[in-house]
């Protein structure tokens, strides 16, 4: 494959919706072919699913979480992503196994490298070749939702406790892979931000 797959990842409430736009709108600035999309949803089996996920009412069992995010990933990667990849496209995306890592792993508390396996194998073992994780504390990210929406999602709604525990997470897949993973301070202004993610796209580029 000849295209580039950057993945977005943080809390909600992180930034990544701002900082996904600023990227895009530099690669076409810059004439590079893009893919946007993003998991849960970026498919039609995908936007079944994430309604499943997200907007369920009631009790979900963690494990089933986890394999409904790993079926939307697998589907995903297989019609989308991997087609873009073979193209010569950069796939900009927001969220991927990272999340399940730590929303599912650290969050739900199951074993982080068993969903960290269950997508992998769901992908293929497809990685990205750069994530960009906007690191923000629970507190400050449940401030900028409550100013923002009306209506919290189900992992929106999970207490600061839970929220703490996938920031805890993305800090340690920063650290196990520092290569791939980039950690910015998502309370930066979003200037700031963008400049610092286009410095580390624009190396990957070439």
């Amino acid at each position: 494959m000849t295209g580039v797959f950057i993945t977005f990842e943080g809390g909600d409430g992180a930034g990544k919706t701002t900082q996904l736009q600023l990227l895009v709108s530099w690669l076409e600035e810059h004439g590079h072919s893009y893919v946007l999309t993003r998991e849960p949803g970026g498919t039609d089996v995908g936007v079944e699913l994430r309604e499943i996920i997200l907007h369920r009412k009631g009790f979900l069992a963690p494990r089933a979480e986890a394999l409904l995010y790993a079926a939307d990933r697998a589907h995903h990667v297989h019609t989308v992503v991997r087609p873009a990849l073979e193209r010569g496209d950069v796939v900009v995306q927001d969220r991927f196994f990272d999340s399940s890592v730590a929303y599912q792993g650290a969050g739900r508390v199951l074993s982080e490298t068993e969903v960290r396996d269950l997508s992998l194998w769901a992908v293929e073992n497809l990685r990205p070749n750069l994530t960009i994780v906007l690191d923000v504390p629970a507190d400050v990210a449940r401030a900028r939702r409550d100013s923002t929406r009306d209506v919290y999602d189900r992992l929106e709604a999970e207490a600061d406790d839970f929220h703490e525990r996938v920031r805890e997470a993305y800090r340690r897949l920063a650290k196990e892979e520092p290569e791939r993973i980039v950690i910015i301070d998502g309370q930066l202004p979003a200037e700031q931000i963008h400049q610092q993610v286009i410095d580390r796209v624009g190396k990957l580029l070439g």
